[in-house]
């Protein structure tokens, strides 16, 4: 247990120590003229390859060209059976005989 504490007082200490030293460097910077702006250079602009003329392009083909599309027609879906209801009425069940008369 006491070398517990020697190590929790030896933290403390060293804390403290660093304390002062960004102290102190943080007041030598503060005395330091301000530094030069440092800019990006210019990036280069991109350029877009044009591989293809408007006019080489064919026609696309229009919407009455197109072939007709079969309709197809869905079987009808099976009928379920019905669900049984649950009564809601709790049938009386006599858990006790009635108490004895005197």
């Amino acid at each position: 247990m006491a070398s517990f504490n020697c190590f929790i007082l030896a933290l403390f200490a060293a804390l403290m120590f660093s304390g002062i030293d960004v102290d102190l460097a943080v007041r030598c910077l503060q005395q330091l003229p301000p530094l030069p702006k440092i800019g990006l250079p210019p990036l280069p602009q991109p350029t877009i390859p044009t591989v293809l003329k408007p006019g080489s392009l064919p026609p696309l083909p229009s919407i009455l060209n197109l072939p007709s599309v079969p309709k197809v027609t869905l079987p009808p879906l099976p009928s379920f059976p019905l669900i049984p209801t649950i009564p809601t009425t709790i049938p009386y069940i006599p858990f006790l005989s009635p108490p004895p008369s005197t």
